[in-house]
């Protein structure tokens, strides 16, 4: 569950909200509803954002073995899904505890960082082209975590705190 929501939730069990616990409260269901139509928006295109990204990664490794280029291509589907998830709950930990604890290491046993960067490279454009920038903003603390984790990169955007 969204934590600054919950904390609301729970700040209220002994009193009403204060007219700034209530405006907080309101800008807290604002995004909300961003979030959840950028999760629906996410759900509804999943096969346009990523067959392209398919595609462009076949082209990319003509003589790499397709069984590894389809292992990638299926942790960005997860990674995709999860940093959904997280981002309609407004809670990065989410990530972390469903996919980003035992990713990074099939990426390193499979030798895929090569292919995981470039896929992750088209990935951004391809959703640069079917999200606005409001979602994208949402959507990209998430995905630049599992980059960085996956990758051993530092993130570009640290989310808010």
């Amino acid at each position: 569950m969204d934590t600054a929501l919950q904390s609301l939730l729970y700040a209220a069990d002994d009193h009403y909200l204060s007219d700034a616990d209530l405006d907080r409260f309101h800008q807290d269901i604002q995004s909300l509803a961003e979030r959840i139509e950028t999760y629906e928006t996410l759900r509804d295109r999943e096969l346009a954002i990523l067959q392209p990204t398919a595609d462009y990664l076949s082209e990319e490794f003509p003589t790499a073995d397709p069984k590894l280029l389809e292992r990638s291509v299926i942790h960005w589907i997860n990674i995709l899904r999860y940093s959904a998830m997280a981002m309609l709950l407004n809670d990065q930990a989410f990530l972390s505890q469903r996919i980003l604890e035992w990713m990074p290491d099939l990426v390193q046993a499979y030798q895929l960082q090569d292919i995981e960067k470039t896929l992750y490279r088209f990935l951004q454009m391809q959703l640069k082209n079917s999200l606005s920038p409001e979602q994208l903003n949402l959507l990209k603390p998430y995905l630049e975590e599992a980059h960085a984790t996956l990758l051993s990169v530092t993130p570009a955007l640290q989310p808010a705190a």
